[in-house]
């Protein structure tokens, strides 16, 4: 949802996903004078139940003023009305899903310790966050086709040392409050959907690489026991092998004559999804970068995406069937291109485009060029993850020098042959947290127990997921070659739906900006010149103001950009 509000001195947008609501505003021309002496913005949040203000507080950083409320400790989040926001865009990361909020956006004025708060200059935006329809049956839904679950993906994070001393959450139960606090409804959702084939009308069937989290496969087998038909395709070819039989045994699977075992060598067997059937006809498919282990649920970062269309869970079916009769990728491509054929240019308006691998034949980059060309035809914003390697076909694009600010967060830094940031609107942040002392007032934070690569394994691309034609790329495959060429791999391209854009651009934003914020603690400390106290708050407005009015600066563009026309 998107919403935008005036007042007599001020304009503010907000864009709310699921968990995440993000504001900008800004003084419109002719208010320039209020940038004088600014020394940030105050967020107030009342939630509203009905008419009912059911709660109100001004929202919490742990960004401070170096001299100010001394001797708290370290990691307390503190007032925004006394530790003002020093910019003019900002997210609520606290929100919960099918909310209502009030957002009152102030300036603050005045020195440090005797800050002003500008309260006739206040500006208030009302928002309703997301609903999550599966699990929130009751809830009407008589539009959205897409349910979108991120999970925290931040095991290194102020909060989770705040909140749980940086235990270690590995083997611990899914239903303990760390696991349900990282997973955040995706495990949960996850389980729901397989619950769906609740008996003999319904069946389900998958393809997965890493099936090694024994409750999803125990959920699994609860389901033939209800009486669903279920079949699963399975990796029996990798390092994975071992485990994913051995979860399979476990929940008795294979008895049940429910597994199928993909032994083709070449390339990865590298899908993550599950597609719904009623009375034989398919309704609904789960996808995303979601591995069933407990890494890929709980650890780094990942999306489960639904679509309830039974158009694109038949094409999922087709594919699946491909995949069940073991073909190698040689005979995949041809029906896989003729099953999901690419669209001249961009997608048709409106639409759901799956993407099936092995595609590519081995000398061919097709898939990734058109990729390439989608985020080429941005016009204000890029968003990308990536997991592993930038292609240079993406590096081609992120190397123009033009107005367009791209995002992009990678699992760890550039390797060599990666140049990306030759434009000064190309932001880049490598996955990362605090270590002791990193910063003065922040907690140590810890490394991710669960995963080989521990921070980024989602795998998808926004392009201008601001705007009213956004394009939303997302599904296993990681915008590489093999991923193209070799590999068993899904993707969705969705154009046009601007909800199912601001669940990923929240989720996004919050997944950057966690990272960028230690990527700039990181960089300067790899060559001696870090700063501890680097983490205050300006005390001159002289020292924050005229960069977010600079044309020359990503913040300005960001300030203009996020608030939109």
């Amino acid at each position: 949802m998107r919403v935008t509000a005036e007042s007599s001195v001020m304009r503010a947008r907000a864009i709310a996903g699921t968990y995440v609501v993000t504001l900008a505003w800004d003084f419109p021309p002719g208010r320039e004078a209020k940038r004088e002496g600014l020394m940030g913005f105050a967020v107030e949040r009342p939630e509203l139940k009905g008419m009912d203000v059911v709660e109100r507080y001004w929202m919490r950083s742990i960004k401070r003023f170096r001299d100010k409320d001394q001797g708290l400790l370290p990691g307390t989040p503190v007032s925004t009305a006394d530790h003002p926001i020093q910019s003019f865009q900002w997210a609520d990361y606290t929100a919960h899903t099918d909310r209502h909020y009030l957002y009152r956006i102030v300036p603050v004025y005045g020195p440090v310790k005797n800050l002003t708060l500008d309260e006739g200059s206040a500006v208030v935006l009302g928002i309703t966050t997301e609903i999550e329809f599966l699990l929130k049956p009751d809830a009407a839904n008589d539009t959205a086709r897409d349910d979108v679950y991120f999970n925290r993906g931040v095991i290194g994070s102020q909060a989770f040392a705040r909140r749980f001393k940086n235990a270690d959450p590995k083997d611990a139960s899914p239903k303990s409050e760390e696991m349900a606090w990282l997973s955040r409804g995706l495990y949960e959702a996850l389980q729901a959907f397989i619950g769906l084939a609740k008996d003999e009308h319904f069946a389900l069937r998958a393809a997965f690489y890493e099936f090694q989290y024994q409750p999803i496969a125990n959920a699994f087998a609860k389901a033939v026991e209800a009486g669903a038909d279920i079949k699963i395709v399975y990796d029996a070819e990798s390092t994975y092998k071992h485990e994913n039989e051995l979860t399979i045994a476990n929940a008795g699977l294979e008895q049940m004559g429910a597994v199928k075992p993909r032994t083709v060598s070449e390339g990865i067997r590298h899908n993550k999804f599950i597609v719904l059937l009623e009375d034989e006809t398919p309704i609904a498919v789960w996808t995303g970068s979601t591995n069933i282990s407990e890494g890929g649920i709980f650890g780094h970062s990942n999306v489960g995406h639904i679509v309830w269309d039974k158009v694109v869970a038949d094409a999922y079916l087709q594919y699946w069937k491909r995949l069940a009769d073991n073909l190698t990728p040689t005979k995949l491509r041809e029906p896989n291109r003729t099953a999901s054929p690419l669209p001249v240019g961009r997608p048709a308006p409106n639409d759901i485009t799956p993407v099936f691998s092995a595609r590519d034949e081995k000398n061919s980059s097709g898939t990734l060029q058109w990729y390439a060309n989608r985020m080429a035809e941005a016009t204000e914003i890029v968003c990308f993850t990536v997991a592993f390697n930038i292609d240079k076909v993406f590096q081609q694009v992120l190397n123009r020098d033009n107005e367009v600010l791209r995002y992009v967060v990678k699992d760890d830094d550039l390797g060599d042959g990666e140049t990306i940031t030759r434009d000064r609107d190309v932001l880049f942040a490598a996955g990362g947290y605090l270590g002791s002392g990193a910063l003065v007032n922040f907690l140590e934070e810890r490394g991710n127990p669960l995963n080989r690569n521990d921070y980024i394994h989602d795998k998808f691309m926004l392009v201008d997921p601001l705007g009213d034609d956004p394009i939303v790329m997302s599904g296993s495959a990681n915008f590489s070659q093999p991923s193209q060429r070799t590999n068993d791999e899904n993707m969705l391209v969705i154009r046009g739906d601007k909800r199912v854009a601001d669940i990923y651009f929240g989720e996004f934003m919050r997944i950057f900006d966690h990272h960028y914020s230690r990527y700039l603690v990181k960089k300067p400390t790899e060559t001696g010149r870090h700063d501890p106290e680097a983490g205050h708050l300006k005390e001159k407005p002289s020292d924050w103001v005229p960069t977010h009015f600079n044309p020359a600066s990503y913040k300005s563009k960001r300030r203009r950009y996020f608030l939109g026309p």
